[in-house]
């Protein structure tokens, strides 16, 4: 049977409760790095206020999964969570998948007139010739035991102060409502941001008030280097279980800023912060300015038995008018 003829007999549908066992079904223990998160958040996706969740079946069989984020006060819809079963991948059911939803979103949400996702792999050139690169972060993933995560804190903490321009101020924790206003500010937007994009584990927001309470949601640790005019602004994700191991975990560091005594600062006290709160084995990536990121490797290097996940890699923010 050709991929055509397969695609005909593809339905689509909006994802119910009853489907996160076929929807597991498709998502390999291999997939992420060993990070996938769907079973996590399926559930919480189907309750999402604005989040539209589609599968695909051919035969009874869920094969392929997106969601959709509206966001930017419904003028934007964010990608995310493509799934397609191992055996039938490379057939074209992605893309069938996209136009349907994007149909599905021209048809109901006529507001619309964006489409932003976030992928791990570098554009090609015939991505770039329908997509605008809107923001670009490069990734630091390490992993180690959680009572090895207390050492690996210590030991940084006491080479902070040889970095130039190293802060004797620590940095400051923000509560829900200082973050709000500080990440709408002109100061934080031009100079901080990414393409001003606040983006939280692979979700690119546009710093604007109607999307306030989509972070809201995440339950996110803010802590920037300094309360007033900082020069870093980071935030953390809650931890959550991942397949690598049976009691793995993971959350991401977003840093935004180009100080890099000031990222390492902010990256240890996200760290110090959740000390208390982890067991297993943890796996984290933080986001950083990629003139950064070899700044922060190397700094990240220790005798604490914290490892590097994996090498350089960066992740990168797309748009395109629908």
């Amino acid at each position: 049977m050709s991929a055509g003829q397969e695609h005909c007999d593809v339905v689509y549908s909006l994802a119910e409760e009853q489907d996160f066992e076929q929807v597991m079904n498709i998502c390999s223990s291999e997939d992420h790095k060993r990070l996938d998160y769907m079973a996590v958040t399926f559930h919480r996706w189907l309750q999402e206020p604005g989040r539209l969740v589609f599968i695909a079946r051919m035969k009874n069989r869920v094969v392929a999964l997106e969601s959709a984020l509206l966001v930017d006060g419904g003028q934007t819809a964010v990608f995310q969570g493509l799934r397609v079963a191992p055996d039938l991948r490379g057939r074209g059911l992605a893309g069938t998948l996209q136009r349907h939803v994007t149909g599905y979103i021209r048809h109901h949400y006529p507001e619309v007139s964006t489409v932003r996702l976030s992928r791990g792999d570098k554009p090609s050139p015939q991505t770039l010739a329908k997509y605008r690169l809107i923001a670009k972060e490069a990734i630091l993933s390490l992993c180690c035991e959680a009572p090895n995560l207390g050492l690996f804190v210590a030991e940084l903490r006491s080479r902070l102060p040889c970095l130039p321009g190293s802060s004797p101020h620590a940095p400051v924790t923000l509560s829900q409502q200082q973050a709000e206003t500080l990440v709408l500010t002109d100061h934080v937007v031009c100079n901080l941001l990414p393409g001003k994009t606040i983006i939280n584990d692979w979700e690119p927001l546009k710093p604007m008030e109607a999307n306030l309470e989509v972070l809201r949601r995440r339950g996110l640790t803010w802590i920037v280097d300094r309360e007033f005019e900082p020069m870093t602004i980071s935030l953390c994700t809650t931890p959550y279980a991942v397949p690598y191991r049976h009691d793995a975990l993971h959350f991401n560091i977003n840093i935004f800023g180009r100080s890099l005594s000031s990222v390492c600062a902010v990256f240890l006290s996200q760290l110090e912060a959740l000390l208390q709160s982890l067991e297993g084995y943890l796996i984290f990536y933080t986001y950083v300015d990629p003139a950064v990121w070899p700044g922060l490797r190397q700094f990240c290097q220790n005798n604490s038995n914290v490892s590097f996940y994996q090498d350089y890699c960066e992740e990168y923010v797309l748009e395109r008018d629908l």
